[in-house]
C-alpha cells in the first residue's frame, strides 16, 4: 500500500469517526495512537514508586486518549498528537491524585516518623534532621528518607486524604525537612510571580504556548517541536526566544 493511499484511508478513518461516531473508526484510532499512551505512561511512572500499578496508569491514559478523540476539533490548527498530549498526560495525573498507592507498612512507618519529628522539633524548637530522626527511632538515616521520599510521591497525588485515626477534622499532611524554605514574605512574592507569569503565557499565542510546554514541560528539543508543528528548527527558536523575552520582563522586575 502507498503512503498516499494510507493517508487517504486514514483520512476517510477520521471522516467516519466525526461525521458519524462510527466505532469501527473509533476502534482504529484508538489503537493507532495507543503508543502515544504506552509513550507518557513509560515517562510518568519513572518517577513514581514501584508500587504504582502501570496497568492502572495504562488505563487512565486510555480515557484521556478517547477524551482526547471525543473532543478534537480537525478545523483547528492543531495536530491531533499534540492535542492528545495534553488530555493523556492531563488524565493521568489527575487519575493519580484519586489514588492512595501508599503501602500500609509504609504509611505506619511514615506516621510513626512524623510524630518523632513533631516530638523532637518541640524539644529542640527548630528543625530537626534525618539523622536525628533515625537515632531517635533507632533506624537508619536512609531509611527515614527512603520512607519520606516514597510518602511525599503519595501525597503529591492524595492531599486531601482524612485522618481517619485522628479526632481532629483537618486534612493530613506530611513533613519533610526543607533547609531551603521560603519565609511568607518570599512565597507572597513567588506566588505574585507565578500569577503574573501565567497571566503572560495565557496572552501568548496558541504556537508560542506549544512551543514553551513541549520545550519545558515535554522536554522535546527545537528539531522535534518542529516536526511536531510541522515547522523549521529555526522558526521553532525564534518562537521560542520571542515568547521568553516576555516572561523575562516580568522575571526582571522580581530578580
Amino acid at each position: 500500500m502507498t503512503s498516499s493511499s494510507t493517508a487517504a484511508d486514514e483520512l476517510d478513518i477520521w471522516k467516519r469517526w466525526h461525521e458519524c461516531r462510527d466505532n469501527e473508526a473509533g476502534d482504529s484510532l484508538l489503537k493507532q495512537y495507543m503508543p502515544l499512551v504506552q509513550y507518557h505512561v513509560q515517562r510518568i511512572s519513572a518517577g513514581l514508586p514501584k508500587n504504582v500499578n502501570r496497568d492502572e496508569l495504562i488505563s487512565l491514559g486510555m480515557l484521556g486518549l478517547f477524551d482526547a478523540l471525543e473532543k478534537f476539533e480537525p478545523e483547528r490548527d492543531l495536530k491531533f498528537d499534540t492535542y492528545a498530549t495534553f488530555r493523556i498526560r492531563g488524565a493521568i495525573l489527575d487519575g493519580l491524585r484519586k489514588m492512595d498507592w501508599l503501602p500500609r507498612s509504609l504509611r505506619d512507618k511514615t506516621k510513626k516518623i512524623e510524630s518523632t519529628i513533631e516530638k523532637l522539633e518541640q524539644e529542640k524548637l527548630r528543625r530537626v534532621t534525618t539523622h536525628e530522626i533515625g537515632e531517635e527511632l533507632g533506624v537508619p538515616e536512609a531509611e527515614v528518607v527512603s520512607a519520606l521520599s516514597e510518602s511525599f510521591f503519595a501525597n503529591v497525588v492524595s492531599i486531601d486524604e482524612d485522618q481517619r485515626d485522628s479526632e481532629s477534622k483537618e486534612k493530613i499532611g506530611y513533613t519533610i525537612e526543607d533547609k531551603n524554605g521560603l519565609s511568607p514574605e518570599e512565597k507572597l512574592v513567588k506566588s505574585e510571580l507565578l500569577k503574573e507569569l501565567a497571566q503572560v503565557i495565557r496572552g501568548l499565542s496558541e504556537k508560542e504556548q506549544l512551543v514553551i510546554s513541549l520545550f519545558y514541560y515535554e522536554e522535546l528539543t527545537f528539531t522535534e517541536i518542529g516536526h511536531v508543528l510541522e515547522l523549521s528548527t529555526s522558526r521553532i527558536s525564534q518562537i521560542h526566544s520571542k515568547a521568553l523575552q516576555r516572561l523575562r520582563l516580568v522575571l526582571a522586575r522580581y530578580v
